[in-house]
């Protein structure tokens, strides 16, 4: 796989996120938060599982036990991630939740750099300062005072930082990013399983009130946009995969207007040119650069 076709395939997960972030919104509506994510990583846990067994057949070597436990570390993250954004949803608008959860697009570079020691293109540090301005356009261009919720997001988009490191460390070093995503998933579905039974009610009518926001969040949402993004995180770098995925925001708004009948003011559309340019920008720069750096060698 290309470089470009890994971001493509980005791209593709930050779409079916866009829409999920609808689902995540109403599914509240009659079902806890934390329920909520054990359901739909336990419909996500089947999605992958086929893929990985499939991949595991595959295999020239079995996995090694470091690359399994560092799974369980991505599927941590993940959790603590999808926890922190959906509870946050309680007590914050959807406006705050998309633009502070972009915020992972600045923290992953920096994240990369502290803990990786490894310097990401020049071109990252212009490109998430565009996409984070992009997301906060299209959020509507103002934020009420911090709330609790507000505060979960920002440690929501920490940990999505962390998720993106962490596979982009293990889905290049396994070779097996359909099983990086069974286990993450399974990690997120029992836990979400075993601390929505100790902290939230539930019943049948609440869980038949949520289906179709179960069912998309955990065969979409969860399943395929995840398997796509640790695929494709073999072939790019963590902080690239931010800027192309913080394209869930501009998708978000589209769909919220084709789903929900909302509008988007004139500095949403705004938004979504400089999340654009900002993609375009972390694509063709570095291609560019080197063009131009290999004329005079062949010369």
């Amino acid at each position: 796989m290309t470089r470009v076709q890994a971001n493509l395939l980005l791209l593709l997960s930050g779409a079916i996120w866009g829409a999920g972030f609808i689902a995540q919104s109403t599914a509240m509506e009659t079902l806890g938060p934390i329920w909520f994510i054990g359901l739909r990583f336990a419909i996500a846990t089947l999605v992958a599982l086929p893929v990985a067994l499939w991949e595991n057949a595959r295999a020239k070597t079995p996995l090694r036990r470091a690359d399994a436990a560092g799974f369980v570390l991505v599927g941590l993250a993940l959790f603590a991630a999808a926890a922190s954004q959906q509870v946050g949803l309680l007590t914050t608008s959807v406006t705050n939740s998309g633009f502070l959860t972009g915020l992972y697009v600045v923290f992953t570079p920096i994240l990369t750099v502290l803990f990786l020691r490894r310097r990401p293109h020049w071109i990252i540090w212009p490109a998430a300062f565009l996409a984070t301005v992009g997301i906060y356009l299209l959020s509507g261009g103002a934020l009420a005072a911090l709330t609790l919720g507000d505060t979960l997001t920002i440690v929501c988009a920490v940990f999505w930082s962390v998720q993106m490191i962490l596979v982009g460390v293990f889905a290049v070093r396994s070779g097996r990013p359909a099983a990086l995503s069974a286990v993450q998933f399974f990690v997120c579905a029992v836990l979400g399983c075993a601390l929505g039974a100790l902290a939230e009610p539930i019943s049948l009518a609440a869980i038949e009130g949520a289906l179709m926001e179960i069912l998309y969040a955990g065969f979409f949402s969860s399943g395929i946009a995840f398997i796509c993004q640790n695929i494709a995180q073999r072939y790019t770098t963590a902080p690239q995969a931010a800027i192309f995925l913080s394209s869930e925001a501009l998708f978000a708004a589209l769909f919220g207007v084709l789903l929900l009948g909302e509008t988007i003011p004139p500095a949403g559309y705004a938004g979504c040119a400089v999340i654009f340019v900002a993609m375009l920008a972390v694509e063709l720069v570095p291609e560019l650069l080197r063009g131009r750096r290999a004329v005079p060698a062949e010369a």
